[in-house]
Parts: structure tokens; C-alpha cells; sequence
């Protein structure tokens, strides 16, 4: 019975930090070992399983949080999905796929890739938080390489970049096409 209360206490601390948290930043706040809060997740996420909740407690970039169920969430975005922050043009959504599957990646690698210059496209994830600056690549001029942020993670309900859709056979050998090119260019092996 006691764990139950544990659960519950990690429900709460869910609820009122409303963005992502991780399970050491849980065990601190609680003060309760980092097993307890990991059983105790897990027995949120069997509960909230259960039809006649509304929400789930899912794992989003490294950390937990409540959102509404996926079968839900159409008849809700309109109204609670920020849809004006994050409508983003086509040539926007192409500039993220390629950085989110390609990342870390040059501002130049993405334009050979798109064929277009993308710094418009660049500074405007920027803005919107879907991307961040992750390093720079080591080359004559230490070009700044990007990759996806957290937000972006959320936006799209991912746990970790490695839960993106699988890249289809073309668009794989698209992607593969322009590495070969890149790595052709004179003076690279």
C-alpha cells in the first residue's frame, strides 16, 4: 500500500512541473530512490493505460510527462496544440527532416541536400526551438553543425531521435546519394 502513496506522489510532481523531467531530477525532488520512481512510472503508465483515463504518462527526451492519448489528440490540437507556433512551410519541414536524420549537420550540408540555400529555413527553426546549435565540424572553417532539441522531441511525441519513422528505401538512397557526393569532392577519401 505504501508504493501506491509513492505513486501517487510522483503523479503529483508530473502534473505540477508540466514539462519533461527526468527520473534523477524525480528522485530528488521526492527524495526517493531512483528505483522507487522508476516502479513508480511504471505503475502510472499501466494505470493511465486504462480507457477511461484521458491521459498517458509518456517518455520524452529523456523525461516523463503527462499528455492526452494519441486517439485524442485531433480533437484537441486546434485548440491546445500551439498550431500557430509551430506551422512551419514545407521547405521548413524538409530543412527539420533532413537535420533530424542527418544530424549533426552543416547549414552547407543541408543546402546540398535541398538544393537551395537554407538559412532562412535555419534561423527560423532556430527560433521556434526545433533545432539548436550541437558543435562544430572539424574543417577548415569550423562550420556550426545543428540537430534537434528537445522541443522538437516533444512536438512530435518522440522518446529520443531514434524513435523517427524509418526513412523509406528512396528517400534512404537519397540521403546516401549526397554523402557520396559530399565525400567525392577533391582532396576527401
Amino acid at each position: 500500500m505504501e508504493f501506491i502513496n509513492e505513486a501517487r506522489f510522483i503523479e503529483t510532481i508530473l502534473f505540477l512541473e508540466g514539462e519533461p523531467i527526468d527520473i534523477k531530477t524525480l528522485s530528488r525532488i521526492s527524495n526517493l530512490s531512483r528505483d522507487v520512481v522508476l516502479k513508480a512510472i511504471i505503475t502510472l503508465q499501466d494505470e493511465y493505460k486504462k480507457d477511461h483515463h484521458g491521459l498517458e504518462v509518456i517518455e520524452i527526451g529523456g523525461g516523463f510527462t503527462f499528455s492526452p492519448k494519441k486517439e485524442l489528440w485531433p480533437s484537441l490540437k486546434d485548440r491546445y496544440g500551439k498550431k500557430s507556433d509551430y506551422k512551419l512551410s514545407r521547405a521548413a519541414m524538409e530543412t527539420l527532416s533532413i537535420i533530424a536524420y542527418s544530424q549533426p549537420i552543416t547549414r552547407n550540408e543541408v543546402e546540398t541536400l535541398r538544393g537551395v540555400s537554407a538559412d532562412g529555413m535555419i534561423k527560423l527553426l532556430l527560433t521556434k526551438s526545433l533545432i539548436k546549435e550541437v558543435g562544430k565540424k572539424d574543417v577548415p572553417g569550423k562550420p556550426v553543425q545543428y540537430g534537434t532539441t528537445r522541443e522538437f522531441l516533444k512536438l512530435f511525441r518522440l522518446k529520443s531521435i531514434a524513435d523517427l519513422p524509418k526513412l523509406e528505401e528512396l528517400e534512404k538512397e537519397r540521403f546516401e546519394e549526397e554523402d557520396d557526393r559530399e565525400s567525392d569532392k577533391p582532396g576527401e577519401k
